[in-house]
């Protein structure tokens, strides 16, 4: 039997970031991945200004801007023009074009320069769990003790289904047939006689082709094919296209669905395992990364026995209300796609044509306007912005101090410095007017003032940081 501190089911985004963010932290992680290699083909093409603003955390975001290609602007769905991030709340007002298996390459090499393992080829088939930790059985029968379980195995979660945890929601009222194939048809969207379209996208050295299929199918996991695809676009265009040397064919719908729970004992979802829904917005990796990222530092700590009580749960708590707001904005999109015409719709397209609406509704659709706790303070919950500072003579910036992994004091007024033994604190300067902020690992704000006035700290290092010896004059 191999023994691990904690067990990730599945080698995408979501697991590999999380095995990484763990092994950070000094948790034992094992990664096992039922496929034996990294599938061939690319399934997404974008990482969107939070999922940057997070890897910049942990200094992972500068080498992935230099690779991609930069658009100033949030992928949507249903309007007819861009949702731009000029003067949004973030560091990195662009989406970046960049592949998906990319994206995996760069979390896997970071999580085995950490110390994760991955073994590919093996398939997780069942689990028990009792009062210390989770006993999983893989394919090749082999045994994994745990004492966690992370299910990031996708929408079909073996996980999920084996916790027995609920996935409500709504099933697909049609389905797309996408094809990454080679073709002459131009790029954008090409109209049949009906009116239908058949949506091409460039890809390198290939065009990745969508196009709705008239009927649902009886089955939906019915393989798709490249002469499906054919007649199905030939359907469309009145006309026939030749379409060659298939990379990948594949089949989506408007299903939406979320985990009914994140957390299960000692079983916890994060990425696609804990919520589906439609394509709209590019949002799908981008969501997995924010799971994990979430889930990492809240999961090390309770491995490591520091972290205050019900610090895991707040996973859940956080993360599935995100989840929630990403189901509803992905199913919004579509309705407007297919409201044209429609009062409502057009109110929609208004908004988004006025600058305010515009810059509001790209932080809704990218998570920018992610924030975990309400207060007076604009940054309270939110993410900090990474501002410049001066930290003993040297320039950085906030998010350096957080490439570590671990929380922070950021003590911009000169008076918190010897506050708490044991807490990071970090004398800088700054243009910011404010006084002092409690970094999470993630970057998000515990606690901030803008003097020198410590109320409240105490019971933010006690929510958030637990292990911490508070002075006791707080």
């Amino acid at each position: 039997m191999l023994e691990t501190e904690v067990l990730i089911a599945g080698a995408g985004p979501a697991g590999l970031l999380l095995g990484a963010e763990l092994a950070l932290a000094g948790v034992r992680t094992t990664i096992v991945e039922r496929h034996p290699q990294r599938p061939p083909y690319c399934r997404g093409f974008n990482l969107n200004s939070r999922s940057l603003d997070l890897l910049a955390r942990r200094g992972l975001a500068d080498g992935l801007v230099a690779e991609g290609h930069q658009v100033p602007h949030a992928p949507v769905t249903g309007l007819p023009g861009p949702l731009l991030l000029d003067g949004a709340a973030t560091d990195h007002p662009f989406s970046l074009g960049i592949p998906q298996t990319r994206v995996e390459e760069v979390l896997e090499a970071r999580a085995l320069e950490l110390g994760a393992e991955i073994l590919r080829g093996h398939e997780l088939l069942s689990f028990t769990q009792d009062d210390s930790g989770v006993t999983t059985e893989l394919h090749n029968g082999l045994s994994v003790r745990a004492r966690y379980l992370v299910g990031c195995d996708g929408g079909r979660s073996t996980v999920r289904k084996q916790a027995g945890i609920g996935f409500p929601g709504v099933n697909a009222r049609w389905f797309a047939l996408l094809g990454d194939v080679e073709c002459e048809l131009p790029y954008g969207p090409s109209a049949g006689p009906d009116g239908r379209t058949v949506f091409v996208i460039p890809r390198p050295g290939y065009v990745r082709i969508i196009v709705r299929e008239d009927e649902p199918p009886a089955d939906k996991d019915t393989p798709v094919t490249l002469e499906s695809l054919q007649a199905q676009v030939d359907a469309v265009l009145g006309r026939h296209v030749p379409l060659r040397n298939p990379r990948w064919l594949s089949r989506f719908g408007d299903a939406a669905r979320l985990a009914s729970r994140y957390r299960e004992g000692r079983v916890l979802l994060a990425g696609d395992a804990a919520h589906i829904h439609p394509p709209a917005g590019a949002i799908g990796v981008n969501v997995a990364l924010d799971d994990a990222f979430n889930l990492g530092w809240k999961l090390a700590a309770t491995v490591r026995g520091t972290a205050p009580e019900g610090l895991l749960d707040t996973y859940h708590a956080e993360r599935h209300a995100a989840g929630e707001r990403i189901l509803a904005n992905t199913r919004a999109q579509v309705a407007l796609e297919e409201a044209a015409g429609e009062p409502w719709a057009d109110l929609m397209r208004r908004v988004a044509a006025h600058p305010d609406g515009n810059r509001a509704l790209a932080e809704i659709i990218t998570g920018l306007d992610a924030r975990y706790a309400d207060g007076g303070h604009p940054w309270l919950g939110r993410l900090a912005p990474d501002i410049a500072l001066t930290v003993s003579g040297r320039s950085t910036h906030l998010a350096e101090l957080l490439h570590p992994g671990r929380p922070v004091l950021v003590d911009l007024a000169g008076t918190f410095g010897g506050w708490a033994p044991g807490l990071d604190v970090v004398a800088a300067s700054s243009t910011s007017d404010t006084g002092a902020v409690l970094l999470r690992p993630d970057g998000h704000v515990a606690w901030v003032t803008t003097g020198t006035d410590d109320t409240g700290l105490a019971e933010a290092v006690r929510q958030w940081i637990g292990d911490v010896p508070i002075p006791a004059s707080a």
